[in-house]
């Protein structure tokens, strides 16, 4: 029985409509109504996880976010974090996280991740971990993509959050499951969630109902629209 998901979920839809957040959602029809799932996203903002977590709403699934360990160490989102039965990342000891995100998807839950492991700064899709793609092959699950932009207007590294900003436009574009072919490599498959991943962003990014105000609003564009966001590091080794 759910009894922290569902009034922290209310918590936050109260805070959207207090705070008149434009928020549209496209593509909830890729989320399965029932069973497992892996969802991964971008990840731009310390608040992306609330959004994704918006995006699978119609279709009335509770998605379980992996996490770094630190947020569930905390006094205050700790006991939300347990009582929402999302996953601590030790990132020392990994595997653990890994199996228990593997069965929870075996047993039908829908798990969230971002795959860049950190936000990106320069607000592109950055080089991506394989784990996402490892998960959705050992529990045999669909691999969705998604594209959330918007609240890194509200928080994001590097700025100082204004979590009262009013009217914010959100956008959240959920893409049909990758394919994953049998005995093809994680990596592989990583290299394809990262092309989805860049074209939903894409998409979002140029149907952004807002423009920047002036030029110093332009920080939260990235450089190759015209922004002030910086230029992307050389991709990592996957």
């Amino acid at each position: 029985m759910e009894l922290v998901y569902p009034p922290v979920v209310a918590l936050a839809k109260t805070m959207f409509r207090a705070l008149d957040l434009k928020i549209e959602v496209e593509g909830h029809e890729h989320i399965p109504t029932t069973g497992g799932a892996v969802l991964a996203s971008n990840h731009s903002s310390y608040l992306d996880f609330i959004f994704c977590g918006l995006g699978a709403q119609p279709s009335k699934r509770l998605v379980r976010f992996m996490a770094k360990k630190a947020v569930f160490d905390h006094k205050i989102s700790g006991p939300l974090m347990r009582g929402m039965r999302h996953i601590p990342v030790d990132r020392r000891a990994g595997i653990g996280a890994f199996h228990e995100a593997t069965t929870a998807l075996e047993r039908g839950e829908v798990v969230g991740v971002f795959p860049e492991a950190t936000i990106s700064e320069s607000f592109t899709v950055k080089g991506l971990k394989t784990g996402a793609a490892r998960m959705a092959q050992e529990a045999r699950v669909p691999l969705i993509p998604m594209a959330v932009w918007g609240p890194h207007r509200l928080w994001t590294k590097g700025r100082k959050k204004e979590l009262t900003k009013r009217h914010v436009p959100v956008l959240i574009k959920i893409g049909e499951a990758i394919h994953l072919p049998e005995g093809a490599s994680p990596e592989a498959i990583t290299v394809t969630l990262k092309q989805r991943l860049s074209s939903l962003l894409d998409a979002v990014q140029r149907a952004y109902p807002e423009k920047p105000a002036n030029d110093d609003d332009r920080w939260w564009l990235p450089a190759h629209l015209g922004g002030t966001a910086p230029l992307p590091q050389p991709a990592a080794a996957v």
